[in-house]
């Protein structure tokens, strides 16, 4: 067994005076709920890669790197579904160009395996300016078949959404929070629907307060009022429209959510989130009845 060297030892102490000082921050907010799942295990995690050496190059940059990853996620606590999303590419940049500055370092024409960083650093600037984005604002659509008339699809819309915990393999597995309490019915213009997250009225899951803002025999449209959501790290709700018609076998339901990305690069996140955004919008419909 190999010794443990004091640059480990100092690492490890510094992981774990984050850990401490984030589980109290995280306790004496409300979110005792989650800091075990959200705080503590990426800590202890990281603590423990700290106590151990990478035997190559690359095994040290991937240690380093998800000690790195770990303590982001400490830190930003449920943001850390964002950190959990990047790791692949955060990881693909790191051991890309620990692989180009070992070429380089051989000297010769290896060190031509430097021109490409110009071309990852450009990558990386999308999204430092809110003019330098690419596509931010986006929308997603899920259409569903129910056994269900036109007139009772209108009726369960108009007794409003109900929480469900029932969520797809996607949501589950990245742990993409869901909202605990749902206030409001009816499709009235003005009608407001609020989804409250992490089971408190105005706890430190925030909430999404949506208002109808037009309605007809077979369609209706939400805006969104307000988005104090946990949610609103990596994606800001714009509005929705959901509409029916008569199909063989019941009505088809077609749910379509305009939203506006929060993570780039875009050629990266974009896919990642329109992926999210359709099991989210899948979510919605189970909330509505809509199954």
């Amino acid at each position: 067994m190999r010794e443990v060297q004091p640059a480990n030892l100092f690492l490890a102490g510094l992981v774990a005076v984050v850990g401490v000082a984030s589980f109290a921050v995280a306790v004496t907010t409300g979110r005792a709920d989650s800091a075990l799942f959200f705080v503590a295990l990426p800590a202890v995690l990281a603590a423990g890669l700290a106590l151990s050496s990478g035997r190559s190059t690359h095994g040290r940059v991937f240690r380093l790197t998800t000690i790195a990853l770990l303590l982001a996620a400490v830190v930003l606590h449920e943001g850390a579904i964002c950190v959990l999303l990047a790791a692949p590419l955060v990881y693909l940049v790191a051991h890309a160009v620990t692989a180009l500055v070992r070429l380089a370092r051989r000297g010769g024409r290896s060190a031509l395996a430097l021109l490409p960083l110009p071309l990852l650093l450009a990558g990386g600037a999308e999204g430092t300016t809110a003019d330098w984005r690419v596509h931010p604002d986006q929308s997603v659509e899920v259409t569903r078949v129910v056994a269900l008339g036109p007139e009772q699809v209108r009726a369960t819309l108009a007794a409003g959404p109900q929480p469900t915990g029932t969520r797809s393999l996607p949501l589950r597995l990245l742990g993409v929070p869901m909202p605990q309490h749902v206030h409001g019915a009816g499709l009235t213009p003005g009608d407001r629907w609020t989804f409250v997250y992490h089971g408190s009225s105005h706890g430190p899951g925030g909430e999404i307060v949506t208002e109808v803002r037009d309605a007809g025999p077979a369609r209706v449209s939400w805006t969104v009022v307000e988005d104090s959501s946990i949610t609103h790290r990596w994606v800001g709700m714009r509005d929705a429209t959901l509409s029916w018609h008569t199909v063989p076998g019941g009505t088809a339901v077609t749910l379509r959510v305009d939203y506006r990305r929060g993570l780039d690069p875009s050629w990266y996140f974009g896919p990642l989130q329109d992926g999210l955004m359709h099991a989210g919008a899948g979510h919605v419909l189970d909330m509505l009845a809509l199954r």
